[in-house]
């Protein structure tokens, strides 16, 4: 492997990693020279081994074990899929010294990482870190968040152990031997492809490796998973440049206004994500700066202005139809001294777009740790043809959660989840006009809406609320016993009302005078969205984001539909034609066929419109969605 220059800088430069990447091409080159072992059964691979290349580590004693410090390398694997186990120990946890694995190195440029940040422990979200490496370049910065990055507890001077299990295109680690991974590496960016393994760390007496194995095979099972979509709004066909060095390059001109003519354009698609990874496409080509120019097509029907937000790593210049628009620096440490450089769509700038075609220029320059960019339409919404607005009423509320429908007297009342300790419900009519905004006050951050014998339940931050519609007055406050966070509820045709208790995974129930906790499983993490439908309890489960029904006599449970890691079903409610109604609190709703299958109607997750606890009238086909966070409540027809 050739030198690494991004790593160097990272763990070297900025991290305090010296001598791990100094002549690593002379020991991952000799990979080739060496046969293929197969194994079906756990090793154990001692370090004092002929197996591994150590001339770049070496053994030693830690903590009453033989141990590895250092870069060592198997000479004679081709892993694919399988398990790697491992101990390791850090004598200081707050030097940088990012212990890790290289895994299905498939050359001297291109593996899979996995990585701990010591220094980071217990603190931040990125104490655990997958990345792929292209062409050299370990792209930290582009791969962050669910899937790429996660917390963790490292204590000084203990062996914790590492278990990396691999199949295909997904990856977990575990802990400490713990049952549920803590990380879930959800896509393996080089696909299913196999290579060498090296266990890397500095040579500095911080980080020792001890017991390591290796099992090789595919049986192992992991569970189905819905693939990540590419987010509305996302620009991802490109043509990009060669490279160049950014030291001959005057970055707020266009290339043919500097006497740039020779330019070999490729064209290039964004990831999933929406980031495009530069590396995969090219290589560095030295320590200093590189740059690459990247360009796409606008087409806009008419002359308007467009908000589209933005990432990029290290450096960038905009130009839309030959103009400079704009200049940033998001260099690593650059900002300030705990600046990670991150990308994310966290930019935004403002388009001039005339009517036709309009030309997107940027200069990316890179110096180390990620090679990308991502661009956005920051309005960009999804709403269904048979989805029709009817009113919306911005601005209005106090971050409304849930809505419900007084079909008797022809009212909507909302709950109004926040408002500096004198939060209320609100009563208003089905065409938008607001009737009563502080109707009932004297709510503890109220969420779930129940009408049931004409009296309105809610749920607070610690009660079950029995309010009187006539009187609009509040009869009852019951304290509900270890509360966490009591979020929905739903009522049987019996009286038992359920309450599902997001922050203590579990649903209570309040039945005949008292409550219970009626059902706390695995299959039930963080509880949101309930609805009864005759014989089960529906919940929608923010833990997996998946919807699941509770038999009510036996409590036994069911997956109806899964719409992916992250969401969070907030309400559910019937069509009155046989599907139900979800919608994500993050800005989506979808409507469910009776045989599981998912449809979506709506999704405003990019300009973060979102979805809370709605409200369906099936006899005026009118959904009536609550934003929440955007303090606004919008209501559509439904047509087909």
């Amino acid at each position: 492997m050739k030198v690494n220059q991004d790593l160097i800088k990272e763990q070297n430069m900025k991290h305090s990693t010296s001598n791990i990447i100094a002549n690593i091409s002379l020991i991952l080159s000799v990979f080739i020279l060496f046969s293929t072992y197969s194994y079906s059964q756990d090793n154990n691979i001692e370090f004092d081994s002929t197996r591994w290349d150590l001339s770049q580590a070496k053994i030693t004693e830690h903590l009453g074990r033989t141990c590895l410090t250092g870069l060592g390398t198997l000479k004679d694997i081709e892993f694919k899929n399988g398990i790697i186990e491992f101990d390791f120990a850090i004598t200081d946890g707050k030097k940088r010294s990012y212990p890790g694995i290289i895994f299905r190195a498939q050359n001297d440029e291109e593996y899979e990482r996995f990585y701990i940040r010591p220094h980071r422990a217990g603190l931040y979200t990125d104490a655990l870190q997958y990345l792929p490496a292209f062409h050299g370049v370990d792209s930290w910065q582009l791969y962050n968040g669910e899937g790429y990055t996660a917390g963790a507890e490292i204590p000084v001077n203990q062996w914790i152990h590492i278990k990396l299990e691999v199949l295909g295109t997904r990856a977990r680690v575990y802990l400490n031997n713990a049952e549920q991974p803590a990380l879930f590496i959800k896509d393996l960016k080089h696909g299913v492809s196999e290579g060498f393994i090296a266990l890397m760390c500095p040579q500095n007496n911080t980080v020792f490796f001890s017991n390591f194995s290796l099992k090789i095979g595919n049986s192992l099972i992991f569970p189905n998973y819905i693939e990540d979509e590419t987010p509305l709004g996302i620009i991802s066909d490109w043509e990009i440049s060669q490279v160049f060095k950014a030291n001959e390059i005057d970055p707020e001109k266009i290339p043919t206004d500097q006497g740039i003519k020779n330019i070999e354009w490729e064209k290039v698609k964004s990831q999933s994500s929406g980031i495009v990874d530069l590396s995969y496409y090219r290589g560095r080509r030295g320590v200093d700066a590189d740059c690459i120019w990247a360009r796409a097509v606008l087409v806009s029907e008419k002359e308007e202005i467009k908000k589209f937000a933005f990432g990029y790593s290290d450096e960038i210049c905009i130009f839309l139809n030959g103009k400079l628009l704009f200049k940033g620096n998001s260099v690593y440490q650059g900002r300030d001294p705990s600046f990670l450089g991150v990308i994310g769509t966290n930019d935004i700038i403002y388009l001039q777009l005339k009517k036709g075609n309009n030309d997107l220029l940027i200069l990316i320059t890179e110096s180390s740790g990620g090679w990308g960019f991502i661009f956005q339409d920051n309005d960009a919404i999804f709403q269904h043809a048979g989805l029709k607005k009817q009113w919306e009423l911005p601005l209005t509320f106090k971050y409304p959660e849930s809505v419900v429908y007084d079909r008797k007297r022809d009212r909507l009342y909302v709950s109004n989840y926040f408002n500096n300790g004198k939060e209320f419900i609100s009563k208003i009519k089905l065409n938008g006009e607001i009737e009563t905004l502080e109707w009932i006050i004297g709510l503890n951050r109220p969420t779930g809406l129940f009408l049931y014998k004409d009296k309105l339940y809610t749920v607070d931050r610690n009660s079950l609320v029995e309010i009187d519609i006539e009187s609009g007055k509040i009869i009852k406050k019951l304290p509900i016993p270890d509360a966490v966070f009591p979020n929905d509820l739903a009522i049987d045709s019996n009286g038992a009302i359920y309450i599902s208790d997001t922050g203590k995974d579990a649903i209570t129930r309040f039945k005949d005078g008292h409550f219970e906790t009626w059902l706390q499983n695995d299959q039930i993490k963080k509880p949101n969205g309930l609805m009864i439908d005759n014989y089960r309890l529906i919940v929608g489960v923010s833990g997996d984001g998946c919807m699941k029904s509770v038999n009510l006599l036996d409590k036994t449970i069911d997956s109806i539909v899964c719409i992916g890691s992250g969401s969070d079903i907030d309400g559910i409610k019937p069509d009155g034609r046989g599907n139900l109604l979800i919608s994500d609190y993050n800005g989506r709703i979808f409507r469910i066929s009776s045989t599981g299958e998912k449809e979506e109607l709506l999704n405003t997750k990019v300009p973060k419109h979102f979805c809370a606890n709605f409200e369906y009238i099936p006899e005026k086909h009118l959904i009536i969605v609550p934003g929440l966070f955007d303090n606004r409540i919008t209501a559509f027809e439904i047509n087909e």
